[in-house]
């Protein structure tokens, strides 16, 4: 055990002090609140972007001055988002006032062309929105014309009801304010929008720093293996020690690397929350949880990255046997929504217990305010040990044989039967 610390020492105390560790531990957490930053000055700031041509043709003959209207009204209030207003007036033939404003659409003489159906007020026809090679800066202007529409039908079937549209706007107009209260009487905290969202983002945040600690480092562990096994220190530190120890203390010192890389980044990330005015509850339980689900997820991931090392001789080469372990990973990440939906639910509570998966899947469960039961985590916490000893025994059988062997990269068939005779 002593070989093994002082392997994980090692380790450690030489990625640490190099210069490619420190610019890539700082570079993060200033590149987030850089981020941060330049987005809340950026919101301050009005875009803008170049005027949308609007020509409507509207059957009613009724909708065309609201929108108008609508659009003046727009153009005083966001000066640097204007739409220009537009009327073509359909006379005898419809289909060939609309075939006018495509050909506009098409010689970049409109933007966005709008039809309005007759029977639109009563409910039965629509509104046609056309538009020709869609440009990037008019997207959200196209939404912008569908509100003027639904502003302008809604104001007219009001008049047709005789219904006050002031009047109508006050009854939908709903006030709301979230409230949070707190474990005692008057511990009461507003919500507001932005912090709802936040809290929500939360156990993906946990899962994804889980995720960067096992990808990130152990890309490391694989650089470290392939790079002392080609320039054959590897068997002057096997004059030492054994395999085993060599590949647990290279793990060990690799999970200390990570654990100061993600809580660096983790107490910036909530650091910078906190600047934002939004207050997030992050418990010593949880923290807890997060360490130990990260340091046994690192054990077991970098064990498969140190067996897969010790049978590469380039980092090109362990393209194909990583796949497989970044895919295990990705699985987690790409169902993290339905996931926080139901933490409670039978695909999240199974997922939580299956070792390759669980260190991602249980702290976002607890994150996510679900009331895990303690049998479960602690069931999850021993299926993961059980899977690591496993790992690192069979990772270990690999590493002994593969470590000290060159040339060509030796077959799957070659690698079980390490396993079975070694």
């Amino acid at each position: 055990m002593r070989k093994i610390l002082k392997i994980a020492q090692r380790e450690y105390i030489e990625t640490v002090k190099t210069r490619t560790f420190l610019i890539s531990l700082l570079f993060t957490p200033v590149l987030v609140v850089g981020i941060i930053f330049f987005t809340s000055r950026i919101s301050s700031v009005e875009g803008g972007r170049p005027p949308v041509k609007v020509v409507v043709t509207d059957l009613t003959a009724q909708l065309a001055g609201q929108i108008e209207v609508a659009m003046s009204k727009h153009n005083q209030s966001n000066p640097k988002r204007q739409f220009l207003f537009e009327s073509l007036d359909a006379k005898d033939d419809v289909n060939e006032v609309e075939e006018q404003g495509r050909e506009r659409l098409r010689s970049d003489k409109a933007d966005v062309y709008v039809v309005i159906d007759a029977d639109i007020i009563e409910g039965a026809g629509k509104a046609h929105i056309y538009t020709y090679k869609t440009k990037p800066t008019t997207v959200d202007a196209i939404w912008g014309v569908e509100e003027f529409i639904n502003y302008a039908v809604v104001e007219q079937r009001c008049k047709t009801q005789n219904i006050s549209a002031e009047l109508l706007a006050e009854i939908r107009n709903v006030p709301v304010e979230r409230v949070e209260i707190g474990a005692g009487a008057g511990e009461e905290r507003v919500q507001s929008r932005n912090q709802t969202i936040v809290k929500m983002m939360v156990p993906f945040f946990f899962m994804f720093m889980i995720y960067m600690g096992i990808i990130g480092i152990g890309q490391q562990m694989l650089s470290s293996v392939i790079e002392e096994k080609n320039s054959r220190i590897i068997e002057t530190l096997l004059s030492a020690v054994s395999p085993f120890e060599l590949m647990a203390g290279k793990i060990l010192g690799l999970a200390a690397i990570g654990l100061t890389i993600v809580g660096l980044w983790s107490a910036v990330s909530y650091g910078s929350v906190l600047w934002q005015g939004i207050s997030i509850d992050v418990t010593g339980k949880l923290l807890f949880y997060f360490v130990v689900y990260y340091i046994l997820g690192f054990l077991l991931f970098s064990s498969l990255l140190a067996a897969i090392g010790s049978v590469c001789n380039t980092l090109k080469e362990t393209q194909d046997l990583m796949m497989p372990v970044i895919l295990i990973l990705i699985l987690p990440m790409i169902t993290w929504f339905k996931l926080v939906q139901s933490p409670d639910g039978v695909f999240a509570r199974v997922l939580s217990l299956v070792p390759p998966v669980s260190p991602l899947v249980m702290p976002l469960r607890i994150s996510a305010g679900s009331n895990v039961d303690i049998v479960e985590i602690l069931t999850s916490v021993a299926l993961l040990a059980a899977a690591v000893l496993l790992t690192m025994w069979l990772a270990g059988k690999i590493f002994k044989t593969g470590i000290l062997m060159y040339g060509k990269r030796p077959s799957l068939r070659e690698i079980s039967r390490w396993l079975l005779t070694t």
